[in-house]
Parts: C-alpha cells; structure tokens; sequence
C-alpha cells in the first residue's frame, strides 16, 4: 500500500468543495489499505510532501490553485507522482478562452463566445466593441469569469443593455471574461476515466436544477438543490455521439485518468461542449461519482484507477 497525500481545500474561491472532495477521496483511499495524509496546501507544500515522502499526491484542488496548471509543474519539478492531467493540460482546460478555441478549430461544437479582458477596456476602450459583441453572440449571453468553475461569478444577460453591469460583476472574479451565447436546453455531463486506448466515457448525467432555476453553486453544491438522471433519457445512438464528442475533447486537451466534460442539449437535439473540466468534483453530490455508479463501478475503484495511472 501507498502513502497518499490528499490535497484539498486551497485558498481559491472554490475551498468548500474542495474540502469536500477531498474528504471523499481520503475515505476511499482508507478503504482501499492506504496511508492517507489529508493536507491543505500552503506555501511550504513540496517541502512538506518530500519531508514526508509520500509515493503520490491526490490532487483534489479546485480553483486556479489545483487547476491551473501550477501545482502539476511543482509536483513533477519535485519528482513527486500526482493524479489526473499535467500543466499542459489543466492550463488549457482551465483557460476557457482557449479551450474553447482548440474545441472550435477541431470542429466540436461550443457556443459562439467573445473574450475581454479588463486591460482591454480599460485601455484600449474595447467597451466600444460591446455592442457588437451583441450582436454577433447574443442578444441572449452569459458571462463567465475566464478562470474558475462551480458557475461562481457567472452572470445571465437578457439584453444588451445588460451587457455592461454584467461584465463589471464579473470582472470581480477575473481579469478576463468570456461573452458567450447562452443556449437554452438540456443540462448535460459526460466524464472520462482512462486516456488513450483505454479512455472509458461513461454513462451521460442530465441535471434537473430544482424548479426552473439555473444551475448554479446553491444547485450544485446543496443537497437537493437539483436532481440528476443517469443514464440520461436518451436514444443510443444520440447518448453514443455524446460519448464520442466526450473522448475527443477529453483527447484534444490532453487530458489524463479523468475529466469531466459539460454540455447541452439544445431544443432541436443538437449538443453543445461548454467546457472540460480535468480535475471534476468529487462530492457526494458531484457527477463523476453518479457517472461511475450508473456504469457499476464503484467509488473506491475509480479512486483505485485514478491513482494507479499516477503511479504508473
């Protein structure tokens, strides 16, 4: 057996999850016969885990800190194993900018979206372009914060008016923002286990936020904030294109041992990537965890491959 450190918690907006998950990794690794050290990263974390000599870390950090592609460098300049993707990787997913780019020139479909950075308006006047930016994405938008996940920061645009009070919201969360065409439809997930030939999508997780609400951090994060079908009501071969659509983002990102990739299904069928997430949730009401079950695997066992691929 291994001794596995646990990093969860952090200092980016998204601790509590990441708490959370990391609470549910460490129990799985202590079912397993692990030694698990639960640490909460700070400024001496690589010293701590080569004094330590811990076989692998179990990144569980969500947020720029675990997500962003700085953790991974540190951890293989230190020589220390980890799970899940490398810098590359994380940078790319958690850069929704450019992954949406990569997503788009591979012909995956994602929404229309603009980016602006703060910089850009507030030197170079690029609020003039605003209602242009309208035009070509909206009327309808949404504006997420560049960086980030669990929909914090995130705004609903119903107009172009709007546009501006919007932006200036979430510019508190990121420097950067991305203007991006709000679809209206079905709320979907597909995760990945594995890369390369053994990349394993499994089952697609519809999520009903409760009433007619969106869904955003109270739906995601609260107990019965929303519901969840898996599998999804879907006719095979629908459910298998998402699948395929899965794989290939999971792929063209370089994603390793496990992702997460969110989508909808608009009004006429046709499904849309949002974003892949490369380090997903790992809480009791996450949707890789529901995923794995619906496929009858267990959560210790998706625990075991995640780190046996670090290992490896």
């Amino acid at each position: 057996m291994s001794r596995v450190a646990v990093l969860r918690g952090g200092r980016s907006l998204e601790r509590a999850v990441s708490m959370n998950s990391g609470a549910q990794v460490a129990q799985a690794l202590e079912q397993l016969g692990h030694e698990v050290l639960a640490i909460d990263p700070g400024s001496g974390l690589v010293e701590e885990l080569l004094a330590r000599q811990v076989d692998c870390a179990f990144v569980a950090l969500h947020g720029r800190e675990g997500e962003d592609g700085t953790l991974q460098a540190a951890l293989e300049a230190a020589g220390i194993p980890y799970t899940g993707s490398g810098p590359a990787a994380c940078a790319l997913c958690s850069d929704k900018d450019l992954a949406k780019r990569l997503l788009a020139a591979a012909g995956l479909p994602t929404p229309p979206a603009r980016t602006l950075a703060e910089r850009a308006i507030r030197e170079f006047g690029a609020a003039a372009a605003l209602g242009r930016v309208a035009e070509d994405v909206g009327p309808d938008l949404i504006v997420k914060p560049v960086h980030g996940g669990s929909a914090i920061g995130v705004k609903r645009v119903d107009s172009a008016q709007e546009l501006p009070a919007a932006l200036a919201g979430t510019f508190a969360y990121d420097d950067r923002v991305l203007i991006e065409r709000r679809i209206s439809g079905r709320e979907l997930a597909v995760a990945v286990l594995g890369d390369g030939e053994r990349a394993q999508p499994l089952p697609v997780v519809e999520i009903l936020p409760r009433g007619a609400g969106d869904y955003d951090y109270d739906a995601r994060y609260a107990i019965g904030g929303a519901s969840f079908r898996c599998p999804a009501d879907l006719d095979a071969g629908l459910a298998a294109e998402l699948a395929q659509i899965a794989l290939e983002a999971h792929a063209l990102l370089g994603c390793r041992a496990l992702s997460r990739v969110d989508m909808l299904l608009d009004e006429p069928g046709r499904p849309w990537v949002l974003e892949v997430d490369a380090v997903p949730g790992m809480t009791e009401t996450s949707l890789l965890p529901q995923a794995a079950a619906a496929a009858g695997i267990e959560w210790p066992e998706v625990v075991r491959r995640v780190l046996e691929a670090a290992l490896a």
